[in-house]
């Protein structure tokens, strides 16, 4: 045989040799490492979020009831006033006079009627005499009753303690009838009005307790409790208003503001799982289950509540194994390794 030929064969022979005890030597490839965990009980409670407005415990404008001049104004910019306090007075002196001279008829008249009788008495006045001088007395008082309801008008009070809003008008200044001349508002507590979806409507009842917080105050929460649901409900939107009640300590709170509401309408204890260990497929939610060899069950479960990071689970039977972290990477009927950093659940694969 050639040696050339000979040369060629033996190097063939030793690079077969050397590609085989490489493919007898190279490791299988290794199954994915996953870190798993039991599904832990969990009280989840059920939240009911809607953005309300708040509205002034009470609140009224008042304005102007004829048109005449104001003599005196009687309340600060922004002021707290009692309730009886005068907050304005507008010229009466015509009504004044008017009065006065009501009260001088009222008398005369009631005189007259004094004399009238003690001559009926004695019989030289007639009972019609008597009658028409007692009609007299009193449309006198009648008059001097108008002229004094005519001043009161004249004379504008707080119906309540409150805040006054700020002056718009000054003393001297003419004033039509309706004109507003300052608003009160009881800020000693705040009604928050909000809408609810009626789907809803079975998990509210008054006194049921709401968690408030405004833009202004983020991180003061405030609790309040349901007062009132509108008995009817709104056709175009489908929701209902609801009315809460809040305490204002400080007087924070004002008549206007946008405030987050947050009901706890329900709670309830579940088994919950971290959400990343839940995966879907179309509607439907899945989670991999490891058994006792390593290996892995795509089961379908039901999901419901979510809260801090977990999602409430049903649907696997207790003490189930769930991968938590690694998800891509394992897949129904694989198998897997259990991460040490978790011995109570840590499961040594088969090589």
């Amino acid at each position: 045989m050639p040696l050339a030929l000979v040369i060629l064969l033996a190097t063939a022979g030793c690079d077969a040799t050397g590609d085989a005890g490489r493919t007898a030597t190279r490791p299988g490839k290794a199954p994915p490492l996953v870190a798993v965990a039991t599904p832990q009980p969990h009280r989840f409670i059920n939240r009911i979020e809607a953005v309300g407005t708040a509205r002034a415990n009470e609140q009224v404008t008042l304005s102007s009831p004829v048109t005449d001049r104001i003599e005196q104004l009687s309340f600060r910019d922004g002021g707290f006033v009692s309730k009886g306090q005068i907050i304005a007075v507008l010229a009466h002196d015509e009504e004044e006079a008017a009065l006065a001279g009501a009260l001088a008829d009222a008398q005369q008249a009631q005189h007259q009627l004094e004399r009238l009788e003690a001559l009926g008495a004695r019989g030289f006045a007639s009972s019609a005499v008597i009658d028409l001088q007692r009609a007299t007395a009193r449309r006198a008082q009648a008059q001097a009753a108008s002229a004094r309801a005519q001043i009161a008008d004249r004379v504008i009070r707080a119906p309540f303690s409150g805040f006054a809003s700020l002056r718009t008008i000054s003393e001297g200044a003419i004033v039509a009838s309706g004109t507003p001349i300052a608003t009160i508002s009881d800020l000693s507590r705040i009604k928050l009005d909000f809408a609810v979806p009626e789907t809803v409507l079975s998990a509210l009842k008054p006194g049921q307790t709401i968690i408030a917080t405004s833009a202004a105050w983020p991180d003061i929460p405030l609790s309040g409790v349901i007062q009132m649901i509108d008995p009817v409900i709104d056709p175009a939107t489908r929701a209902v208003t609801v009315r809460a009640i809040l305490p204002n300590a400080g007087n924070r709170l004002k008549p206007g503001m946008l405030l987050t509401v947050g009901i706890e309408a329900a709670a309830r204890d579940g088994l919950a799982v971290p959400e990343m260990a839940v995966t879907g497929d179309g509607a439907d939610r899945f989670v991999h289950v490891v058994d006792a060899d390593g290996t892995v069950h795509r089961t379908k479960v039901q999901i419901g509540i979510r809260d801090a990071g977990l999602v409430e689970i049903r649907g696997l039977p207790a003490g189930s194994r769930v991968v938590t972290e690694g998800v891509v990477k394992v897949s129904d009927g694989g198998r897997v390794r259990i991460r040490a950093a978790q011995p109570a659940l840590a499961l040594r694969a088969a090589p």
